[in-house]
Parts: structure tokens; sequence; C-alpha cells
């Protein structure tokens, strides 16, 4: 072989190699598909709109991948054998055959990240808690109890004995949001590992105008994973808004879920912990 051919042959492989090394150093890690609705509620809209423009941001930081879909008919097994983490940004899936292959993906091994609403559920109302595995045995919360007005800013107490929460202050004040009660007491189910919860120095909590949306004492989990699956709920997710003026667009928001160091590195050390496939 001439030294012509033999150069050609070095880097015919330098450029292969390297063609092949870039392909190897992009592969994702896990893959996250984000189911949403996106219609009702403007502060839901606008966490919405920040999160699918967030965590691609995020996915090309940490090496995962991350796609959103607002047709949950893609609720499928077909569909989930893609993805190793799937998110919930807004609402909940409505269709049993849905619901059962999500109930079906998770008790294979599936991992989940939820945020505010996607836990509601209220009788009446249009989100009835007609689901009993997911509201009473997946999040063991039950039925929504109330919640704090306006969206307000909360010091919260940090639980640090979870990978999602192991790197936070014991303490920080999270970002405005909706603060949510819930029907059962999550202390008492030994399932539950409550990860964050309002702390007492937030008191008094919210601005009304009504008296029953000002909390003034009392226990409220905010995020927390069950022990049996691979899962994070997170009750932020509801953005701050020019509610008075009427407007419906992101544009006017008025805080962001994701302008929060602390908060942001919560969700994603939670979210590399449910794609690293470790229980």
């Amino acid at each position: 072989m001439n030294l012509k051919t033999l150069t050609k042959a070095l880097l015919l492989f330098i450029v292969c190699y390297t063609i092949a090394s870039s392909s190897f150093a992009q592969k994702p890690k896990f893959k996250v598909i984000a189911f949403y609705t996106g219609k009702n509620d403007q502060a839901h809209v606008s966490f919405v709109h920040e999160a699918n423009k967030k965590f691609p941001e995020l996915a090309k930081k940490y090496s995962f991948s991350y796609d959103s879909t607002a047709n949950w008919d893609n609720l499928n097994a077909a569909y989930l054998s893609n993805y190793q983490v799937v998110l919930f940004l807004d609402t909940r899936p409505e269709k049993p055959e849905q619901r059962a292959a999500f109930e079906t993906y998770m008790k294979n091994g599936g991992a989940w990240m939820g945020f505010h609403f996607s836990a509601f559920a209220l009788t009446p109302s249009a989100y009835t808690q007609d689901w009993d595995w997911y509201h009473n045995e997946f999040l063991g919360s039950g039925q929504y109890g109330s919640n704090t007005w306006r969206p307000t800013s909360a010091i919260l107490r940090v639980n640090k004995k979870h990978p999602a929460t192991k790197k936070l202050p014991e303490t920080f004040k999270a970002q405005p949001n909706e603060w949510y009660r819930w029907e059962k007491d999550l202390r008492k189910n030994p399932d539950i590992d409550i990860l964050m919860s309002i702390d007492s120095t937030s008191f008094p909590l919210g601005t009304g105008p009504k008296t029953h949306e000002i909390w003034q004492s009392g226990y409220y989990p905010v995020v927390w994973s069950n022990k049996k699956y691979k899962m994070i709920y997170v009750n932020m997710g509801h953005n701050d808004m020019d509610y008075e003026h009427k407007y419906n667009t992101f544009t006017t928001s008025l805080s962001q879920t994701f302008d929060n160091e602390t908060q942001t590195k919560m969700m994603i050390d939670g979210l590399l912990w449910l794609g690293s496939g470790k229980k």
C-alpha cells in the first residue's frame, strides 16, 4: 500500500470514527414523552407552554430526549414502549383504554412525573373521582380538598432522603403557585414518601379574597413519591397570571415555574432518577 492510499484510508477511518463517536455521545440516556391538554385555565396553559420550551433545553443539557403530544390516544402499549418516562403536564387520561394502558405501563416498571392539575379529581366537577387506582392507590391523595388563592410563593421544607431532593437545601422559597390540599392524609400511607411540604413559616399562605383561600396552619405535602412505583407528583405547575385583565395568552404570565434554580433542580434530579431505571 503506497503512502497516498494509506493516507486516504487513514482519513476515512478518522471520519468514520468521528461520526460514530458523535452518534454514540448524542444517544439519549432515556426518552421522555409528555402528555398535555393545554386548553383549560390560562395558568395551566402557561405552564404547558413553558414546559414544552424548557424541557427540550434541559434534555439537551442532561442527555435525554423529550417529546410531547396532546393526543391522549397515544397512551397505548405500542406507543409507550418507545419511552422510559411519561409526564402528565396538566390533565389526566379520561378514556378507559388510555387509563388501562397507563396502569399496565406503571405496573410493568414504567416511570412517571405528574404536575399540579394532573392529580385533580372532585365529584361533582368536570374531572370526577372515577379512577380509584390512580387517585387512591397510585397517588394516594384521593380527591382535591381546597387550594390557596391567589397564586403565591411558599417556603417549602425538604426531605433530603431521596434522589430527587438529596442535593437541595432543607428549605427554600418556591415559585408562585396555587397550592392544593387533599382528601387523604398522606402521612398515614406507608407507601407514600413525602419529599416536600409547606413550611410553617409560610403561614398565612394566600391572599384571598375568600377566607378559606388563606391557609393559617396545617400540614400540606406538595411533592411526593409512591414506593411501589417509579413516580413523583409535583404540585407546582400553576403560574401566576394577569387574571384581572382576562387575557388568555402566554405573555400574560406574571411568574414562571422554571425560574427557580432549586425548584428546577428538584424536577431535573427527579427526572434523571426516573429515567435511570433504579427503584
